[in-house]
């Protein structure tokens, strides 16, 4: 199944540097290891923000909360998901 998931991300202005670093690293790590593994096949930053647009090929809804819920930044993250099916259209 491909989802749209839109994630926001909000880390706290008083959050030490030094944590803040370790977060972002092991989100990248996280992130990077899903792209591998053909599950977050495509990520776009929105310019101007701590945002981003990405497509998600997983298994089922369970999946894709597993996956979601295991990033390193999902605390600090507002995150919208939708559905999505091939267009009839699409060639």
């Amino acid at each position: 199944m491909l989802f749209m998931v839109e994630m926001t991300v909000n880390i706290p202005h008083d959050m030490p540097a030094e944590v803040a670093a370790d977060i972002k690293a092991r989100e990248k790590q996280y992130s990077q290891d899903l792209q591998r593994a053909g599950k977050w096949p495509h990520i776009w930053r929105v310019v101007g923000q701590y945002r981003n647009v990405s497509i998600f090929d997983v298994q089922d809804n369970e999946e894709l909360h597993n996956l979601l819920s295991g990033l390193p930044l999902f605390p600090y993250m507002d995150i919208q998901v939708t559905a999505l099916c091939r267009h009839p259209s699409a060639i």
